[in-house]
């Protein structure tokens, strides 16, 4: 006899609710469509959702499980300041440009249902932003960070960044030829790094593996125009 597995309801109609919510908004998608996205009944996802908006929260508290699980790992796991920040921007970025839907829902609810946005920042979130802005003054009284950073500003700002240009990347990129998202995404991690770090911390970072071949290609170029 041939056996399947059961359908996990729950998870599946959560990641549905997430791609609908964020391809046509929370208004325009009703539970029967998420029920019809899963393959199963309306009744089977009001069965662990009673509404409409506790799918709404359960898409939103997916997203922040995550952060609260990953950053008091990453921000302990890195030591040095250049670390730290490459390993959390590093999942931030990851954690947004790999499942676009996320950032699209957070984008959608900022801007449809902006007082229960703030309400999230004022809760959930603030904890995780304020340990970020934490390690920014840390940095600040240490000289690897500039003194003239708004840590708790510059948080929200990143976040924002990472969340419309994940949310607008496959649009806004087609414009870059030859390599275009990888450059796209490159070039936003630059931007958050180069406002934060201090030129002498920025000199006193080793050269990334990557860079090393571009730089003594261009030190023999200078070489051979020296020799002239």
């Amino acid at each position: 006899m041939v056996t399947t597995a059961p359908i996990d309801v729950r998870a599946r109609a959560v990641a549905a609710a997430t791609r609908l919510f964020a391809a046509q908004g929370f208004e325009a998608t009703s539970v029967q469509a998420v029920a019809d996205d899963v393959g199963v009944t309306k009744q089977a996802v009001l069965h662990h959702f009673p509404s409409k908006e506790h799918l709404r929260q359960a898409v939103l508290d997916a997203i922040l499980a995550h952060w609260n699980e990953a950053l008091p790992r990453l921000l302990l796991a890195a030591t040095a300041g250049e670390d730290r920040f490459d390993a959390v921007f590093g999942e931030l970025q990851r954690f947004f440009t790999g499942a676009p839907d996320r950032a699209l829902v957070v984008l959608r609810e900022a801007l449809d249902r902006p007082h229960e946005m703030k309400k999230l920042l004022r809760g959930p979130v603030k904890p995780w932003l304020s340990a970020v802005a934490g390690y920014i003054k840390a940095g600040q009284k240490s000289g690897a960070h500039y003194a003239d950073v708004d840590a708790e500003a510059y948080v929200v700002h990143v976040l924002q960044m990472v969340i419309a240009a994940s949310a607008a990347a496959s649009v806004s990129s087609s414009v870059i030829e030859q390599d275009g998202r990888q450059r796209y995404d490159r070039e936003l991690a630059r931007i958050a790094r180069a406002s934060l770090f201090t030129d002498e911390a920025a000199r006193s970072r080793p050269r990334p593996a990557e860079e090393e071949p571009a730089a003594k290609t261009r030190a023999k170029g200078g070489a051979k125009r020296s020799a002239r």
